[in-house]
């Protein structure tokens, strides 16, 4: 679990974030939407750290990761999994190394213990005998799959996820989310989504937050977003046609 607790950030007197409170759930696939410049990835970034709130409190499992110190905060980054928006991986590197990188970093495997651990992480994202080959060399959605399989290699408690269906076709979103859930429901992962598809709200959204202009204006699960009266949400969940006939079915 992951709770905020007033959290508020302002840049060059431009306030970003304004008094935020939300709880995100263990277990859960946890989505965060918003209209571009709505706060959604400041809000992430002082969740983990990369940004310092003006006030407010993050806490992972009871512990204030706000207050704690930079060793502190090595501790629980190493239960963090990230998955990034275009999958971040190491062009230079194989699938297996890109795997084996954060085990490398943070972990103290053998290399037995961490081959047996690319080889478990990349079963589970079913990329078996993907080891050998480079970025480069696989599709879009592979690429968001090893990012997914690096992200859970240190069997993290927390798994923030940014946008990860951007580039992917609609076949592969839902592959894409399908796994995501499937891995968080598996290994309780409290994860985290930042996302602007609204078919993935509706396909994992177990716990949905909306942000508007830097505060929080909704919080809900996919069956109530659709019935949703909030103006603001309600014009950028049906802004397609195609949200807007299974509102009005």
């Amino acid at each position: 679990m992951i709770e905020v607790k007033n959290i508020s950030k302002s840049f060059d007197g431009k306030k970003v974030l304004d008094d935020i409170n939300v709880t995100f759930a263990q277990g859960k696939t946890n989505l965060i939407i918003g209209a571009s410049g709505s706060g959604k990835s400041v809000l992430t970034k002082c969740m983990v750290g990369l940004i310092e709130p003006d006030s407010g409190s993050v806490l992972f499992h009871d512990q204030n990761f706000t207050k704690m110190s930079v060793d502190e905060r090595k501790d629980v980054r190493k239960e963090i999994g990230m998955l990034f928006q275009g999958g971040a991986l190491f062009d230079s590197q194989t699938v297996e190394e890109n795997i084996m990188f954060p085990l490398k970093m943070h972990g103290k495997m053998s290399v037995k213990e961490m081959t047996e651990r690319v080889d478990f992480c990349l079963e589970r994202v079913n990329l078996e005998g993907a080891h050998k080959k480079y970025p480069a060399e696989i599709s879009g959605g592979m690429q968001k799959r090893v990012g997914i399989a690096r992200a859970i290699a240190l069997k993290p408690k927390y798994l923030f996820c940014d946008e990860p269906n951007s580039g992917l076709d609609p076949k592969t979103s839902i592959l894409i989310d399908n796994l995501i859930k499937e891995i968080t429901e598996e290994y309780q992962i409290t994860t985290i989504v930042v996302t602007h598809d609204m078919n993935s709200v509706l396909q994992i959204g177990e716990k949905i937050m909306f942000i508007h202009q830097g505060r929080k204006h909704w919080e809900g699960d996919k069956n109530s977003i659709v019935k949703t009266t909030n103006q603001e949400l309600s014009e950028l969940v049906f802004a397609s046609e195609l949200m807007q006939k299974l509102r009005d079915a």
